[in-house]
């Protein structure tokens, strides 16, 4: 089953006031998204300024999309999508 690893890094000189609002919308998103089915893991890194999100059984195109739903996703300062397949 192939995945979609996406790295989101947070643009850390820009954060707002509100951020720990925004960190609560985030976990509910999040939590929806595992209950879907199609975020596997979800990784925060431990310099603080990102996460890392393992999709599956979605595309690319799919991944995108999701990810600009993301509160945090406005915050960003890059984003990088790889797609991964699972070695057995």
């Amino acid at each position: 089953m192939d995945r979609i690893q996406v790295i989101l890094t947070l643009d850390m000189d820009n954060i707002p006031t509100n951020f720990q609002e925004i960190v609560v919308q985030e976990k509910e998103v999040v939590a929806q998204w595992k209950a879907e089915g199609f975020l596997e893991h979800l990784f925060l890194r431990q310099t603080k300024n990102g996460a890392i999100l393992i999709f599956k059984d979605i595309d690319e195109q799919k991944a995108k999309e999701l990810m600009e739903k993301l509160p945090l996703y406005q915050l960003k300062k890059s984003v990088e999508y790889l797609n991964l397949i699972q070695q057995f």
